[in-house]
C-alpha cells in the first residue's frame, strides 16, 4: 500500500504546475546566473560568511557578545543549512526515479521494485553530498553544534564558500580544472620530489651535531621551503652532501614553478575565447531588447547595418569567419550554431520579452529550415522572418514555423525585397503580422473625388497624418510602384498601399476626400 501511495505520490508532483514553479523559483535563485535576484542573494550570503570570519577573529583575544555568538553559532549556520537542504533536493528529481522504476517494471509485467528505486535515489544523493562544493557546505554548517568548541574552527570553511558565489573565482576554477590532469602530474612529480629529498636530507643531516635537520618532519618542511623556491633559511644542511641535495631541489623547484607558470598560462590561453563568449553572454541576459540575426552573410550584413541604428541587434552563426568579420563590423555576435537548441540554452535570454523577432538569413533554405524549427521547439510565439532563396522550399519553411517569407514573387515579397535592410519596413511587416499597436495596411482606391484635388503624389500630403506610402499600383500598366516618386502622376483606378495607424488612416482617408468637397 505505501509503495503504490508513493508512486500516486510521484506522478502528483511531476504533473503539478505548482510545484515545477516552487522547484524552478528556487533553481533559478540559487543557480541561475540570469536572475535578477541571485545577485542580491550572493551578497547577502557573502556578507554572512565575512561577519562569521570577523566574529571568530575577534574571539580570539577579545570578549564577543552573547548575542553576537549566537548571530553566529545558530542564526547563519540555521541560513546554511536551509541553503545546503534546498540544493540537496533540486540536485535530482526523486519522483521522475520512482516513476521510471514504476514504468519500466510495469512494461516489463513485474510489481514496483521500490528497493530499486530507493537505490537509485540513495546513489544520487550522496553523489551530490560527495561533491567538493557540498562537503564545503556541510562543513560550513557545523558550528551549528558550538559545544564542541573545536568545531567552531569550521567557520573558517565558509570562506571556501565564497567559491559558490562569486563568478570570477568560480571561472578560475573551470579554467584550472581543465588541466587537471596535468596539475595531477606535476602534484605527483612535486610530492616525489619532496618524498625523495626529505628521506636523503635526513639521513645526511640527523646525525650531525651542527645541523638543524634532527627529525623527520623537519627534513620534509625543509623539502617543501626548497622545492616551492621559498627559503625561508631557518633550516638549512651543513654537509656537503647535504648542500649537493639542496642544489637538485632547488633545480626541481624552479622546474615545477615554471611547468605550474606555463599550465595557468595554457589554460587561460585555451579558454580565452569561452571566457570572452561568458562575458558576451552575461551582457547579453542585460539587454532588454533586441533583434537575432541567424546567419551572417550579404543580406543579414544589409540587414543588421540598418536595424543597428535604431535597435541593438545580435548575432549567431557557426561560422567562425563570419563571425569575426561581424565583430569588424560593431556587432555582438556569437560562434553559435542557430540550429541547435544548446545554443539558446548558452544564451540564458527570455525570448518572449528580450527578443523582438528572429531573422533567419542564412544563404541556405535548409540551414534556415532547421535554425525555425530549433527556435520553435523553443519557443511557439516569437515572430520568425526567413528569407526564402527557392520558391521550392516555401512549404518547408512556412512547416517549420516560419511567420514571413521574404521572396520576389509575392507582394509582401516584393516590398520587403525592395525596404530590405530598412528597419522601417522590418517594423511595418512585424507589426502587421503580430497586430502591434493597431498598425494596419490598407488599400485606397484613386477615383474622381480624389483626383480632382491630387494629381501627383506630392499633393498627398500623407506624411502630415503619420501615414507610411509603400508604393502605388497602377491599373492600368498592372505594375506596383514601390516608394513613389513625388512626380507620380495618379489616374482613376490607381491604388494607394499605405501603412499606419488604425486611427491616423482613417483621418487620412477622410482627408482625401474631404478636400474634393471644398
Amino acid at each position: 500500500m505505501l509503495k503504490f501511495l508513493l508512486v500516486d505520490i510521484a506522478y502528483f508532483l511531476n504533473t503539478s504546475n505548482k510545484y515545477a514553479k516552487i522547484k524552478l523559483f528556487f533553481y533559478d535563485f540559487l543557480e541561475n546566473n540570469s536572475n535578477k535576484y541571485k545577485r542580491y542573494f550572493d551578497f547577502f550570503m557573502i556578507t554572512l560568511i565575512l561577519i562569521s570570519v570577523v566574529i571568530l577573529i575577534r574571539e580570539v583575544k577579545f570578549h564577543v557578545s552573547d548575542e553576537l555568538l549566537f548571530f553566529n553559532n545558530f542564526v547563519i549556520s540555521i541560513i546554511f543549512l536551509i541553503e545546503y537542504i534546498l540544493r540537496l533536493w533540486l540536485s535530482g528529481s526523486v519522483s521522475t526515479i520512482i516513476i521510471k522504476q514504476n514504468e519500466h517494471d510495469t512494461m516489463l509485467g513485474n510489481k514496483f521494485k521500490f528497493s530499486k528505486a530507493l537505490k537509485d535515489i540513495l546513489i544520487l544523493k550522496i553523489k551530490y553530498v560527495l561533491s567538493i562544493k557540498a562537503i564545503i557546505d556541510l562543513l560550513a554548517i557545523l558550528p551549528f553544534f558550538h559545544q564542541l568548541r573545536l568545531l567552531r574552527l569550521f567557520i573558517l570553511f565558509r570562506v571556501f564558500k565564497l567559491f559558490r558565489y562569486t563568478k570570477s573565482i568560480q571561472t578560475f576554477s573551470s579554467v584550472i580544472s581543465s588541466k587537471k590532469f596535468e596539475f595531477l602530474t606535476l602534484m605527483i612529480f612535486a610530492s616525489l620530489v619532496v618524498f625523495i629529498s626529505s628521506i636523503l636530507i635526513y639521513a645526511m643531516e640527523a646525525n650531525n651535531p651542527a645541523s638543524s635537520i634532527n627529525t623527520l618532519f623537519e627534513a620534509i618542511y625543509w623539502s617543501i621551503v626548497t622545492i616551492s623556491t621559498v627559503g625561508y633559511g631557518d633550516i638549512t644542511p651543513v654537509s656537503e652532501a647535504g648542500r649537493i641535495v639542496a642544489i637538485f631541489v632547488i633545480i626541481a623547484g624552479i622546474a615545477v614553478f615554471s611547468f605550474t607558470t606555463s599550465l595557468v598560462v595554457t589554460a587561460f590561453t585555451e579558454k580565452l575565447d569561452e571566457i570572452k563568449d561568458l562575458k558576451l553572454v552575461n551582457d547579453i541576459s542585460k539587454i532588454k531588447e533586441f533583434y537575432l540575426i541567424c546567419g551572417y552573410e550579404s543580406v543579414a550584413k544589409d540587414v543588421a547595418l540598418k536595424l543597428s541604428s535604431n535597435f541593438k541587434v545580435i548575432i549567431l552563426d557557426e561560422d567562425a569567419s563570419r563571425i569575426e568579420l561581424a565583430k569588424k563590423d560593431g556587432f555582438i555576435a556569437l560562434n553559435y550554431d542557430p540550429g541547435s537548441v544548446q545554443s539558446y540554452l548558452k544564451l540564458k535570454i527570455d525570448i518572449d520579452t528580450q527578443v523582438k523577432a528572429i531573422l533567419c538569413l542564412s544563404n541556405s533554405d535548409v540551414e534556415n529550415v532547421y535554425t525555425a524549427l530549433t527556435v520553435r521547439s523553443i519557443n511557439k510565439d516569437i515572430f520568425i522572418l526567413s528569407i526564402l532563396l527557392d520558391g521550392a522550399n516555401k512549404n518547408k519553411l512556412k512547416f517549420a514555423g516560419v511567420n514571413e517569407l521574404l521572396y520576389e514573387k509575392e507582394l509582401v515579397g516584393m516590398i520587403a525585397k525592395e525596404y530590405v535592410g530598412q528597419s522601417v519596413a522590418f517594423e511595418v511587416i512585424h507589426a502587421l503580422r503580430s497586430n502591434y499597436n493597431g498598425i494596419d495596411m490598407q488599400e485606397i482606391v484613386i477615383n474622381d473625388r480624389i483626383l480632382s484635388s491630387f494629381s501627383l503624389v506630392r499633393d498627398l500630403n500623407n506624411r502630415k497624418y503619420n501615414i507610411v506610402l509603400l508604393g502605388v499600383y497602377k491599373k492600368d500598366k498592372k505594375v506596383f510602384l514601390f516608394n513613389s516618386k513625388d512626380e507620380t502622376v495618379l489616374e482613376k483606378g490607381d491604388f494607394l498601399l499605405i501603412v499606419g495607424d488604425e486611427k491616423f488612416i482613417k483621418e487620412f482617408d477622410k482627408y482625401l476626400h474631404k478636400r474634393q468637397i471644398k
